[in-house]
């Protein structure tokens, strides 16, 4: 499935440019104020990926931590803890370990997955935000080019295609 992405400056061309290309029988989609919004089409929101993907690490991250700052104590023998006597500095290694995966998870993960895990969806979104409006065509690959023939007419301030590639 290929996705055509035509971003329009105001709802007169968004909707002038949906009826062109209904007259020639391509289906497509309007993204703005008044019509469907980035969530019910499917955009991915960068922050919930961010923090899915920060969520995804604490479950590895943390447990790790824990067992690697266990480790740490069991193999250098330190006593950094003298309070906390043979055994508490082993759990407390671990406790500081843990926190050492889950600040890992946050900043790695949850900063990573909000640069990198938005893909082209952020700029699409603050478009939307802007004011703007996206005209959506899916389809084949021939439909697409129908699609980008018409939209251009249109004077789009960004016209682009996707190929959505499955295995």
């Amino acid at each position: 499935m290929n996705y055509l992405i035509a971003v329009l400056s105001d709802r007169i061309q968004a909707e002038a440019a949906y009826l062109a290309l209904e007259k020639a029988s391509i289906k497509s989609t309007i993204l703005g104020r008044g019509y469907k919004t980035a969530d019910e089409f499917g955009l991915i929101d960068p922050k919930e990926q961010a923090q899915k993907q920060a969520r995804l690490m604490a479950f590895w991250l943390i447990p790790f931590g824990f067992f690697a700052g266990v480790g740490f104590s069991v193999a250098t023998g330190l006593d950094t803890f003298a309070w906390a006597g043979e055994i508490g500095n082993h759990i407390v290694g671990g406790l500081l370990g843990a926190m050492g995966g889950a600040f890992g998870s946050v900043f790695v993960g949850g900063g990573v997955g909000l640069v990198a895990g938005s893909g082209d969806a952020l700029p699409y979104r603050n478009r939307l935000n802007e004011g703007k409006y996206i005209v959506v065509v899916q389809g084949s690959e021939i439909l697409s080019r129908q699609a980008t023939n018409i939209l251009r007419e249109f004077a789009p301030e960004n016209i682009q295609g996707y190929a959505d590639e499955i295995g």
